[in-house]
């Protein structure tokens, strides 16, 4: 659980900011629904994304630690453009390329923030 803590607070500063920044970004044009929305996916893959990385230190052969961070890396790329994919397709004329482009850099967050859980296990595992 400890492992999981800096998600937890990126998710929290972001949904913090989103909340209290919400006139403004109403009065821009982007949709802070849409913005919290991509936060919680993007902190649900983020976790899973771990826990198969961490599965992944578990086991004594390199390769398949590789191919958990490879694998983990294809499952939320795969759902993230899938989840575009379908905004894109049901909102129609309604899409908002602004909060979509803010969800990507909410996804450049999390994936630094994840990266550095994943390095700080690798070095409790002496690897």
């Amino acid at each position: 659980m400890k492992k999981t803590y800096p998600l937890l607070l990126i998710f929290l500063i972001i949904c913090i900011l989103v909340f209290t920044s919400f006139k403004f970004l109403s009065s821009h044009y982007i949709d802070a629904y849409i913005l919290l929305f991509s936060n919680l996916f993007l902190l649900l893959m983020s976790l899973i994304s771990v826990k198969i990385q961490e599965k992944g230190f578990k086991n004594k052969n390199p390769n398949f630690f590789i191919r958990s961070v490879i694998g983990s890396m294809m499952m939320k790329m795969f759902a993230i453009v899938t989840v575009i994919v379908i905004y894109v397709f049901s909102s129609g004329a309604n899409f908002n390329k602004r909060a979509v482009f803010i969800s990507l850099i909410f996804y450049l967050f999390y994936l630094a923030t994840e990266v550095f859980t994943v390095m700080k296990m690798n070095k409790k595992q002496n690897a």
